[in-house]
């Protein structure tokens, strides 16, 4: 992360917990254009800096704006939002998540919706609604230590050829609850697949790129984690492969809406626009996550993977279900 960076997410996140209950709220950060109009918007998201940084200077490069940040992981998110809720209203302007079973839950509460920038029309529709529209997906794949076989199947990780294999925790990354609705829906997988990594020695970590360092460092054979983590600590040297195992890479993709309560400003507004559009998606493929644009230069895809897609609303419908199921395996 950059210095300002560092500083801005410091400086806002000290603000966020020490003035919950301050005057401010959306929309009315210090700095304001000549005619009066505010030129700040606060951003909520949980996607990694290695991207949101590079997108956020971008952006305020064009001049339409300034950002200041809170990122944490879906798990802190949420309660960052449930915080703001209790204590007089959603304090972001903008949430940019990491999957729309979170995303759809706030449209829910009417925290965020009702408005999707015209450049949303250019993402394929299987990645928006009328009150959300993806910025990015997330694809999950098994990495691998190089001197283990990869897996050519996700099965395979429950087998003899790993003795240590990590999950992350779908209590705590959108994306392993992505991952955990997939299987528990999946003839031959259900819950029971996680069953059978507990029983071979698996363990469950927190994000995905605490499995991806932990493979890494040589704690475990293998793991699942998201491919832009995978392939960054392939390319930074690390022992590391990847593997897009069949059925199928889990794609599970992070969708951006505007907070109900700042349906009137245009610089979040203008930051949607951005982030959907041609220039905000370059700068996402470019920065290593994977762009929604179609046409867009993105992150290594080998040819004929293979994807899945989680059925979102299914998974809605059985969250507590599968979860508690899942907790009896690897805890609460």
């Amino acid at each position: 992360m950059t210095t300002s960076g560092r500083r801005r997410t410091a400086v806002l996140a000290a603000a966020l917990i020490a003035s919950a209950g301050c005057s401010g709220g959306p929309g009315t950060g210090d700095d304001a254009s000549a005619d009066g109009q505010d030129r700040s918007l606060t951003l909520y998201t949980c996607v990694n800096d290695t991207t949101i940084q590079p997108v956020i200077e971008a952006f305020e490069k064009t001049g339409a704006g300034t950002v200041e940040l809170f990122r944490a992981p879906t798990g802190e998110l949420n309660a960052r939002v449930a915080a703001d809720a209790r204590s007089g209203g959603l304090r972001a302007d903008v949430i940019w998540g990491c999957d729309p079973l979170t995303m759809q839950a706030f449209v829910d509460q009417d925290l965020v919706g009702g408005w999707v920038p015209a450049e949303a029309d250019a993402i394929p529709a299987e990645y928006r609604t009328d009150d959300y529209v993806g910025a990015h997906v997330l694809y999950l794949v098994a990495v691998h230590r190089t001197d283990v076989p990869p897996p050519s199947t996700w099965s395979d990780l429950a087998g003899p050829d790993y003795s240590a294999v990590a999950m992350p925790d779908p209590t705590v990354a959108a994306s392993a609850l992505g991952a955990l609705g997939w299987f528990a829906a999946q003839p031959g997988y259900g819950v029971d697949f996680y069953r059978r990594l507990r029983e071979g020695g698996a363990v469950q970590v927190k994000t995905p790129d605490d499995v991806t360092t932990g493979v890494a460092q040589g704690l475990y054979d293998a793991g699942m984690t998201t491919a832009s983590s995978a392939y960054a600590a392939k390319d930074d040297g690390s022992p590391v492969d990847v593997a897009w195992p069949e059925p199928g890479a889990i794609a599970i993709y992070g969708p951006i809406a505007l907070a109900t309560r700042s349906a009137g400003s245009e610089v979040a507004k203008r930051f949607l626009s951005f982030v959907v559009g041609e220039d905000g998606q370059a700068v996402v493929g470019a920065s290593g996550s994977y762009p929604t644009l179609p046409g867009v230069a993105g992150p290594t895809v080998p040819d004929g993977a293979p994807v899945v897609a989680p059925d979102w609303p299914a998974i809605g419908a059985d969250e507590d279900a599968f979860l508690a199921d899942y907790q009896q395996v690897f805890g609460g």
